[in-house]
């Protein structure tokens, strides 16, 4: 048997997909669902509903998190065997005995078997040929949808490519071409395809994400032989003190964003590699920018770019401290990169949800927050007992007794 004959064999013993046949019985394989179109199915860039743990990238080359919800313009085919549009199309019933007439040697037992078993697919794309078997296959979209799933999962892409033309899918054809990206390793002759990619019959709106994935990896071909060079030659301080563990060429966009926060911080918009042209340039919103800028800048424990990524001024030249991202999130960002408690304190403090804002007080031990809440509270019971949690003799241990007896505070108990 020949490799491709075994593989073929292993495909339908492995396979997820019930097996196909032609009997009459089975009615209910009708109504299978087909592949969609992948590119539709593409989360927006920040679901707002969900706040993800998108500041828990490193630059380790892969971000950590649960999710990346900005696209990663590499991943794209990930989605390809997903389902969702429905397209449902009843089977066309034909006698039996026409299927006998394809193969001199294939008799009605050997017919029986070969369906029980699951292979009759890989039988008649082994002796038709490919006009009859799109044909055959058009009106079928069962066996339609149990071929084209093959020939994903076995990389068979002209097969693949000649059938949805066939069956007019000018959609999925850009896509499967779309795909072949992935087995181009040289970063340049990867850079030319998608931008040949572009060009393809795609929607609008898909079109618009392969302009973003070529103009993502234009940039990171710039940004890595920029930084190459400088870390090489060691002229840049920033690389001397943290090498870089991988290369930015392929990351995802939010890597991408992290590394340029990491690395680029201070430079102005007009560079490539500046982080608020990237923002720009891919329209990332604010509270993703903020989530990985903060990541970055607490990583490097640069806590004054931290503040005045916050710091907001009005008109009359007033500043203060604002989130999109909320302050409660700030402190726990800060907490997991070892942020002093001096610092830690300024943003729980901002923590308007009272009762929040003492659990991640108490929590941290950031004293002086919780025993200001308590006397703004009036509750000298709270504060009494929390007297017990802090050092005796301390500057904490005085500032309660202070505000005890302070004659002057209206206590609620």
């Amino acid at each position: 048997m020949s490799r491709a004959r075994a593989d073929e064999e292993e495909y339908w013993h492995s396979s997820k997909f019930r097996a196909f046949t032609f009997d009459d019985d089975d009615d209910e394989l009708s109504q299978l669902k087909e592949s969609k179109r992948a590119v539709n199915s593409l989360r927006d860039i920040v679901d707002d509903d969900d706040d993800d743990d998108l500041e828990r990238v490193s630059w380790s080359g892969e971000p950590v998190g649960r999710r990346n919800k900005l696209p990663s313009f590499q991943s794209l085919s990930d989605v390809f065997s997903d389902t969702g549009v429905k397209n449902y199309a009843p089977e066309l019933r034909r006698p039996k005995t026409e299927y006998k007439d394809y193969s001199s040697d294939w008799s009605p037992k050997d017919t029986v078997r070969r369906m029980q078993r699951g292979k009759v697919l890989i039988f008649l794309k082994r002796t038709l040929r490919r006009e009859i078997l799109f044909r055959e296959l058009e009106v079928r979209q069962v066996a339609l949808c149990h071929l084209i799933h093959f020939l994903k999962e076995t990389g068979e892409q002209k097969l693949l490519l000649d059938l949805l033309r066939f069956l007019d899918r000018t959609e999925e054809v850009a896509l499967s071409q779309y795909r072949e990206h992935l087995n181009i390793q040289d970063v340049e002759k990867r850079r030319e395809f998608l931008k040949v990619c572009i060009g393809l019959p795609f929607s609008a709106e898909d079109t618009s994400h392969i302009q973003d994935h070529y103009t993502l990896l234009e940039r990171q071909i710039i940004i890595e032989a920029n930084d190459r060079h400088l870390e090489t030659a060691g002229q840049s301080e920033i690389f001397r003190k943290y090498p870089r563990k991988a290369s930015i060429l392929n990351m995802p966009l939010v890597t991408t964003l992290f590394y340029s926060c990491f690395y680029h911080y201070t430079e102005a918009e007009g560079t490539f590699s500046s982080p608020t042209n990237l923002k720009k340039t891919f329209k990332i919103p604010d509270k993703q920018y903020v989530l990985t800028a903060l990541a970055a800048r607490a990583k490097l424990r640069a806590w004054d770019d931290v503040d005045a990524l916050f710091t907001t001024k009005n008109w009359l030249g007033y500043t203060k401290k604002k989130a999109p991202i909320g302050f409660h999130r700030v402190v726990e960002i800060l907490q997991r990169n070892n942020a002093p408690v001096q610092v830690l304190q300024e943003y729980v403090r901002l923590v308007e949800d009272v009762e929040t804002r003492l659990n991640l007080a108490t929590k941290y031990k950031c004293h002086d927050v919780v025993i200001e809440t308590y006397r703004d509270l009036k509750d000298r019971i709270q504060l009494t007992a929390y007297k017990c949690k802090v050092e005796r003799g301390s500057a904490e241990e005085e500032k309660i007794n202070s505000i005890l007896n302070n004659m002057q505070i209206r206590w609620k108990n």
